[in-house]
Order: C-alpha cells, then sequence, then structure tokens
C-alpha cells in the first residue's frame, strides 16, 4: 500500500481562499509601503552560510536550516575527521549554503554588494518566505513569509516615528484596531546592566529579560542565575519586573535609574523624542507603549526596538517587530551605515484576522457565474460572451464538460458561485442566455447587455 502522503512539520498547504486572505493582506501591506516611499527588492532563498551564521546570537544560529552541498556532500571529508564526531566543524565541509533565518542580513548583504547603485538614504520593502528550524505551535511556523521595510542610510529619528505610523497605518486599514506597538532602546538595556555591574553579561540579560511574558518573573530570574548574573545585580533590576505609568512617567522612571550611565541616558532621550512626536502627530487606532523588558534577543539591534501585540483578547504573540541597527552592514565590510526597519508576521496576522472576522467577505469572492456546458456548438457561443465579459473586468467560467446539468449546477453551489448563465438550444436561436441567481432560484432571459450589467 502506497504510504499516505505528508508535509514537514512547521509547514501548511493554504487552499484558495486562504490563499485570496493572504493576498488581501499582502496586497494591504504593500500599498502601505509604497505609499511611505518603500520600494521593493528581493534576494534569493538560501545564502552562504557565512552571510548568516553568527549573525542572529547562539539561539539564533541552532534554527537555521542548513543545506547539504550537491551530490556526494561526504566525499571531500577525510575519513578521521568522520571519525572525530565534531559536528560544527563537520557541517562547515558538508553544508556551505542555508536557507534565510530573516530578510534584514540578506538586506545588508545587498546593501554593501550593491551599494555604488544604491541611492541613500534607501528605504526598500520586501515580502519573502524564510525558514527557521523552530518547534512548530499556534502561530509559530519552520516556513512563514515576512514582510519587511527598512530605511538605511540615515541616522534621524523621524525614520522610527514613521515606522510607527506605518504600522498603524497597516493596522488600521485591515480593521486590526487596537493593536499595541511596543516600544524600547537598546541604550536604556545596556545602560541597566552597567549600572547593575552586568555589562559583560549584555547579552544574557537581554535574552533572559525578553521571556518576561513567556516565562514570567521567576523563570527570568533562574535565567539570570544560570547565566552568572549575580543576586544582587538581579535585586537591582527588580523594579522593572513592575513598571508601570504612562510613557512619560517611565520615561522619568528610566532617566533617575540611568542618571549615571551616559549610554542608558542616550536612550531615553531617543525615546524620548520618538514618544513626544508620535503623540503630537497622532494614531489611527493603534496605542504606543514603553515596555523596557522588551529586549528582543538579536544581537544586531542597538537602538529603538519595536514590538507589536495583537488587540487584548487574542492569544497570540507578536504580530510585528524591528528596531534601529547602527552598523549591520559593517559585518560584511561598509562601515557607519545606520539603518532602522520593522516586519509584519503576516501569518499571525492572518490567525488574529481569522479569529476576529475581519476579512471582508469580497476577499475570498469567487467567479461571479458559471456558464453551463450543454455541447460544443452551445459551449462556442458562451465562450465568445465570456471573453467580452472578462475584457470588462468580471470574473466568469464555463464549465469544462458536457455533464448533467444537475451536476453542473452543484459544482457552482460547492464552489459559492452566485450565477448560472444558460445557453442551450432556444438560448442560441434568440441571442439570449438564461441567468440564474442560485441563491433565490429566480431566472429569467437576458440579451448580452443585460447580462453584463446584471454580473457587474
Amino acid at each position: 500500500m502506497a504510504q499516505k502522503p505528508s508535509i514537514p512539520k512547521g509547514t501548511r498547504d493554504f487552499s484558495p481562499a486562504e490563499v485570496a486572505k493572504r493576498n488581501y493582506i499582502f496586497s494591504t501591506i504593500k500599498t502601505n509601503f509604497e505609499k511611505f516611499g518603500f520600494q521593493p527588492i528581493e534576494t534569493p532563498s538560501f545564502e552562504n552560510s557565512e552571510t548568516l551564521m553568527g549573525k542572529y546570537g547562539e539561539e539564533g544560529d541552532r534554527l537555521i536550516f542548513k543545506i547539504l552541498n550537491s551530490g556526494d556532500y561526504l566525499d571531500k571529508v577525510p575519513m578521521e575527521e568522520l571519525q572525530t564526531i565534531n559536528y560544527k566543524q563537520l557541517t562547515g565541509k558538508i553544508s556551505e549554503k542555508a536557507l534565510r533565518y530573516d530578510l534584514t542580513v540578506p538586506f545588508a548583504r545587498y546593501v554593501v554588494q550593491h551599494q555604488n547603485e544604491i541611492e541613500f538614504p534607501f528605504k526598500r520593502y520586501q515580502i519573502q518566505p524564510v525558514w527557521r528550524a523552530d518547534r512548530p505551535q499556534k502561530g509559530r511556523f519552520r516556513e512563514f513569509y515576512q514582510c519587511d521595510a527598512d530605511v538605511v542610510g540615515s541616522n534621524s529619528l523621524w525614520q522610527e516615528v514613521e515606522l510607527v505610523q506605518l504600522y498603524d497605518s497597516v493596522f488600521s486599514q485591515l480593521g486590526l484596531g487596537g493593536v499595541t506597538i511596543k516600544i524600547n532602546n537598546r541604550k536604556i538595556l545596556s545602560g541597566i546592566a552597567e549600572v547593575i555591574g552586568a555589562s559583560d553579561k549584555l547579552i544574557d540579560f537581554t535574552v533572559a529579560l525578553d521571556k518576561l511574558d513567556k516565562i514570567g518573573e521567576d523563570g527570568v530570574k533562574k535565567e539570570m542565575l544560570e547565566k552568572g548574573i549575580s543576586e544582587t545585580a538581579i535585586e537591582k533590576v527588580q523594579p522593572l519586573f513592575n513598571f508601570t505609568g504612562t510613557i512619560n512617567e517611565k520615561i522619568e522612571k528610566l532617566a533617575k535609574l540611568l542618571a549615571n550611565s551616559e549610554e542608558g541616558m542616550k536612550g531615553v532621550n531617543e525615546l524620548q523624542f520618538i514618544c513626544d512626536n508620535v503623540t503630537t502627530l497622532g494614531l489611527q487606532t493603534a496605542f504606543l507603549d514603553l515596555d523596557v523588558t522588551l529586549a528582543r534577543g538579536l544581537n544586531y539591534y542597538t537602538g529603538a526596538i519595536f514590538e507589536v501585540a495583537a488587540p487584548k483578547g487574542v492569544a497570540m504573540g507578536s504580530i510585528g517587530g524591528g528596531g534601529r541597527y547602527d552598523d549591520l552592514t559593517g559585518i560584511f565590510g561598509l562601515k557607519n551605515m545606520s539603518g532602522v526597519g520593522i516586519s509584519f508576521g503576516l501569518d499571525r496576522i492572518a490567525l488574529v484576522m481569522e479569529e476576529l472576522g475581519l476579512f471582508p467577505e469580497t476577499v475570498t469572492a469567487t467567479s461571479k457565474a458559471l456558464f453551463l456546458n450543454f455541447g460544443d456548438k452551445e459551449a462556442l457561443y458562451a465562450m465568445k460572451a465570456i471573453g467580452k465579459l472578462r475584457q470588462k473586468g468580471i470574473k466568469v467560467e464555463l464549465y469544462p464538460d458536457k455533464s448533467k446539468i444537475d451536476k453542473q449546477f452543484k459544482h457552482a453551489d460547492r464552489r459559492g458561485i452566485p450565477f448560472a448563465v444558460i445557453v442551450g438550444e432556444s438560448e442560441l436561436e434568440h441571442e439570449e442566455f438564461g441567468l440564474k441567481n442560485l441563491a433565490t432560484g429566480e431566472q429569467q432571459k437576458v440579451n448580452f447587455e443585460t447580462l453584463l450589467t446584471m454580473l457587474k
């Protein structure tokens, strides 16, 4: 017996209705990207391993899908090396390429490689799939799309202000009001690590702190202790676990906490500028909030950090995120090229919109009418009308086979097609069309002009 086919864990098939809904989100995001002045680029689905490895921290490196070299990938590896079972050393010899983990590092590579062709500041958007060897769960997949917008070649904090507005514009247009755009600054986290005497543990500190909403206060403290952060240092950051108040009140608390840290105060001032201007300009439906525990474990963020939370009452992880990186292109040899970017989590956005019933009915609309097939002569007459209707932008189709009429009606019903067009001998003789509303059962004889009007 043939084995039942399946797909890898963490991947999905999409039905026509699901693809239509995803395309609706893609279209909305793309429209807003272009409205804000971003230009599209695309990069390969896989990169050279050295392009990706070491750019996402230790946790990120473990989640990168490696691609085995083509042909006999073990052929060039000496037998003694195979016997040592040093998998890290072996991996580099049998796998020289990897599937991209995100769109930001490939973008940095693109900027460096094409720097002489680019006009800076360069505003780009990119909508392509990425892959992560993560543990699949609700809203977390191994293959998923990212929708990124980045600006490189400008240090201006007005870019951060605009990216907050971009988030607000997209989610408002999707009808997804009430999202919370959380903001923090890596300089603030560096300052906190400095004032508690844990600067050498900055990455461990931020990675643990970033998990507060997932593993709770006790879990974060336990992880910090395991990473070698002292109990005294952890006591000093206790206020961060219950950091409440308005944005301005939180900024005032941070200013007091970080008064002796030059780096920390830079972060405070940057946050103050962004939040003040976003507040002055206003948002349509989103909320801006300062979340001092927001760390985002990626190594390359150096300034503002963003994360978007779904509306209250929806159990879902972040549906967007990003931040400022002062020298990401430096890893590829191009120094002093600051950038800032955000990403939309398409798959999670789709799940949230499905749960809240936010997709318009027109998104999944199929053909407007199905022309029934009574035979080749009638089908030819129908196809002439179908061609004219399609030229007018109306979605119509012909049932391909001369099957029982009842079967053709059932096909239209199962497809959700609202009208059936009947072209039999009588209609052919009088140059008419029988138009049947499949919802009401009402049927009438019409000429082509009336048919066109009714199907519009």
